[in-house]
């Protein structure tokens, strides 16, 4: 998929925990001509993660949105939870490195990221380093099509 930032929508989605950093994401988003879907939480009062990770899976897998970014303190039940979705491939990134290869080898169309683990401007740097990567194909497409036969 060729990023182009005025065709290219993105969920997003969070807990309580994730939610600085999503309305931090958010703003980065808009202000790069990307437009968003936002499937909460809307506030830093505790909640329970599926119900806003799931939404956000399902419109990525459905085709509603083309990528999705979600976020928790440690970003590990937002990828578990996402990746039940049929055709979600979502990538807890905790580096520049790991969001790169997340799409240049596993094609991830979902990144996950806690907040209680990296500081803003990594995320910010991770979310833009995923965005700008492209997936390699070759030797890479046989093995996404090996975790989805659909493909």
């Amino acid at each position: 998929m060729t990023i182009d930032s005025k065709t290219i929508r993105i969920a997003l989605g969070t807990d309580h925990a994730g939610f600085a950093y999503k309305e931090a994401i958010n703003l980065f988003l808009l202000e790069k001509g990307y437009q968003t879907k936002d499937f909460g939480t809307f506030s830093e009062e505790s909640v329970d993660y599926p119900d806003f990770i799931r939404p956000a899976a399902e419109a990525v897998s459905e085709g509603l949105c083309d990528l999705g970014i979600v976020l928790g303190g440690s970003g590990n039940g937002e990828a578990m939870a996402a990746n039940k979705v049929r055709g979600i491939r979502c990538a807890l990134c905790w580096s520049v490195e790991t969001a790169k290869l997340a799409k240049e080898h596993n094609d991830a169309n979902m990144l996950s990221l806690g907040e209680r683990q990296i500081t803003k401007e990594l995320a910010l740097e991770i979310v833009q380093t995923w965005l700008q990567s492209t997936f390699e194909g070759g030797r890479h497409a046989r093995r996404i099509q090996m975790l989805d036969p659909s493909i």
